[in-house]
């Protein structure tokens, strides 16, 4: 059986929610766990990575500026060279934001394009080239309801999760052949954090029906994927309570 210990897992994007719950779930199995964010938030992810430590975990955090290319190569070169060979890529920004078309400026477009679309490209590359060498490894993008259709409202937010999409579904196809598993997660529905509880109190409200998605059961099923057997990948999967429309 691998032996977890001896490999990392990046979790780009690690939230207070989601990205939280996913590098304990990778902590949990004895991964070193690398979770980075924005730098602004180091303090963030260092509360984090010493939650994962007292619970007899491996963690160091990482502020990281996942749109800069000399940024994301230096963090994954670091991780790999004087932590352990990368063995799960995990790319969950948020960038989800609401704009009328003609209150959509051209800086928002890129800005949006730029942390859910570019900084996935340049992720899933240097995943790429690390993983390649060992034939093995996962490499998972977090995409949401805008990733199928755009709503109103969501221009610069559905075409960038549209161009992620785009991005894995490249990458598994061209990746697949050497090894290396590359999945689309499609979360439809509202998640169970402070920003939805705070804006959406008639939405948050549903929780006590299950009707909101939890970050501990999404993190369960990053992990199952992963887990998969290679005669069995799956290459995208969607994720919605159980009373979502859809």
């Amino acid at each position: 059986m691998k032996d977890f210990s001896k490999y990392s897992a990046i979790i780009i994007g690690a939230g207070d929610a989601t990205g939280s719950a996913i590098t304990k779930k990778f902590a949990s199995y004895g991964y070193k766990v690398c979770p980075a964010r924005r730098p602004r938030n180091i303090d963030k992810l260092n509360e984090l990575s010493s939650e994962i430590i007292e619970s007899g975990g491996w963690s160091k955090g990482f502020g990281v500026d996942a749109r800069d290319e000399d940024s994301i190569k230096d963090f994954f070169a670091e991780v790999e060279n004087e932590i352990e060979p990368i063995d799960v890529v995990v790319f969950n920004p948020g960038a989800n934001v609401f704009f009328p078309i003609e209150e959509t400026t051209s800086r928002v477009f890129k800005k949006v394009w730029e942390m859910a679309a570019f900084a996935g490209f340049l992720t899933g590359r240097e995943a790429a080239k690390y993983m390649k060498k060992r034939n093995e490894g996962s490499i998972f993008f977090t995409g949401a309801t805008a990733s199928m259709r755009g709503g109103s409202g969501f221009s610069a937010f559905s075409s960038a999760k549209f161009a992620l999409r785009a991005v894995s579904q490249s990458m598994a196809r061209e990746l697949g052949p050497k090894g290396i598993h590359v999945a689309h997660f499609v979360i439809d529905g509202a998640i169970d954090t402070a920003f939805i509880k705070e804006t959406f109190p008639e939405t948050y409200a549903l929780k006590e029906k299950d009707g909101i998605l939890q970050p501990d059961a999404i993190a369960d099923t990053y992990w199952y994927v992963h887990s998969q057997h290679r005669s069995a990948w799956t290459h995208e999967i969607d994720l919605r309570p159980y009373m979502e429309k859809f």
